[in-house]
């Protein structure tokens, strides 16, 4: 029947989506108050609050995810919407830079928590193990996918009113998302005695680094965040200074990448029907890598253009989509049930510290060296991902009695389980993708 047939699931994953969204409007409100604040600087603004916002996500995230077990889940989670609806209405009163940065640490320190906790809920709502990992991937998708509609909604919102008020946007929607959460039965966890706390926070880093697919999944990410950086950081400054665009401009500029993201997207889940996630992924990172070359060159060039600007930016957020979207099915292919939330924390983590290393690069060289040195060392940096991915995520030719040979295999490799009902759960996926990934982490 699928998860969305359990309401407590219906209802934390509509406060997830109405969270996201909040997040969103807030991502565009903070990069027009940047500019707003520090004019042509903004880049820098922009890049510190968001890799402030990185650094939090990769120490706080995992911590949390360890740690939970010992927290009253459902009050926790709605202490941090509140939280969060506090800090964001008082951004709008900011008026010094040290102040976006003190107001976007603490919020992000509390979204960092929010995320691992909600996912630590899912598997005692959810006891079916394929409604399991279908959750786990709908709440990654709902994250991804987050960066379209929170462009478009702030562009029409930007026509008719100030970017001050989409502050206040994002605050009801933290508010919304502490009322589902109340009306949703959150199980308190059992504190688990069966591995220190120190153990869990470094067992998905440990898988992702002992697995060939999530090697390769490590460097799509650094890909993906190269380019994405260029989009997310500096399209306040480009649009507003290069191209003289307006508030609004800003909005719909992110809402095109947003829009190569969602069109793609949802034509990837037929495309594994007939290509493998692999294929997917790593064609992924090679259109990341050509739009940021393509993103220099038009910087090099310099002579402005929306038109270019724009197909520039719909296909980093086209490549995203093939990259991100079938990570999912990678992850939870990759690894046995009892692992599936452990390395869907540490791809949160991972991919974020991906972020981390690229924001500074997109605001701070943007604005010390130019655009054009900082987005081709990004550029550079993509293509080593899209070169990378391939060498370290290897082949796997799959034998006709795959199926057969699996279980042997298994019991050569530690992060194989032995559980019928995990195996049964990937080949009942019906799909190439699943029995490559099963085969190859066996192999």
């Amino acid at each position: 029947m699928g998860p969305f047939s359990h309401r407590d699931f219906r209802l934390l994953f509509s406060a997830q989506i109405v969270a996201l969204l909040g997040t969103g409007l807030a991502t565009v409100a903070l990069g027009l108050l940047a500019y707003d604040i520090a004019g042509s600087s903004a880049a820098v603004v922009l890049g510190t609050a968001l890799t402030i916002k990185m650094v939090l996500y990769v120490v706080i995230a995992p911590v949390a995810a360890a740690y939970v077990d010992r927290l009253p889940r459902r009050a926790f989670l709605v202490a941090l919407d509140l939280f969060r609806a506090a800090i964001v209405l008082a951004l709008p009163f900011v008026t010094e830079v040290w102040q976006i940065y003190v107001l976007i640490g603490s919020l992000q320190a509390a979204s960092a928590a929010f995320t691992p906790t909600f996912q630590a809920v899912i598997p005692d709502i959810i006891t079916d193990e394929r409604e399991y990992t279908t959750a786990l991937s709908a709440s990654q998708v709902a994250y991804t996918m987050e960066s379209l509609v929170s462009p478009v909604v702030a562009a029409l919102a930007l026509l008719v009113i100030e970017f001050n008020v989409l502050f206040g946007g994002t605050a009801i929607g933290f508010v919304l998302s502490a009322v589902l959460v109340l009306q949703a039965k959150v199980p308190n966890a059992k504190p688990s005695g069966a591995t220190r706390p120190t153990d869990r926070i470094f067992a998905g880093l440990r898988i992702f680094l002992g697995t060939a697919s999530l090697r390769g999944v490590i460097a799509v990410n650094f890909a993906v965040a190269a380019a994405g950086s260029i989009v997310v950081v500096n399209t306040v400054n480009y649009v507003r200074d290069r191209l003289s665009g307006s508030e609004s401009d800003v909005a719909w500029m992110m809402a095109a990448s947003g829009g190569g993201t969602l069109a793609v997207a949802l034509a990837v889940p037929r495309l594994l029907d007939r290509v493998t996630a692999r294929a997917v992924m790593l064609t992924g990172a090679g259109v990341l890598t050509a739009a940021a070359t393509s993103a220099v060159a038009m910087a090099a060039v310099d002579r402005p253009s929306w038109a270019v600007t724009a197909a520039i930016w719909v296909a980093s957020g086209a490549g995203s989509a093939l990259a991100i979207t079938p990570t999912g099915k990678v992850l939870r292919s990759a690894v046995a049930p009892a692992n599936v939330a452990a390395v869907f924390a540490a791809q949160f983590s991972l991919s974020h510290f991906a972020w981390l290393f690229a924001y500074p690069i997109a605001g701070w060289g943007a604005t010390r060296f130019g655009l054009v040195p900082a987005w081709g060392v990004l550029a550079l940096i993509s293509a080593a991902g899209a070169v990378t991915a391939p060498m370290l995520w290897r082949r796997i030719a799959v034998p006709a009695d795959a199926h057969a040979q699996v279980p042997a295999a298994a019991e050569a490799s530690p992060a194989i389980s032995h559980d019928d009902n995990w195996r049964h759960a990937a080949a009942a996926d019906g799909t190439l993708t699943e029995c490559q990934c099963t085969c190859t982490q066996a192999a």
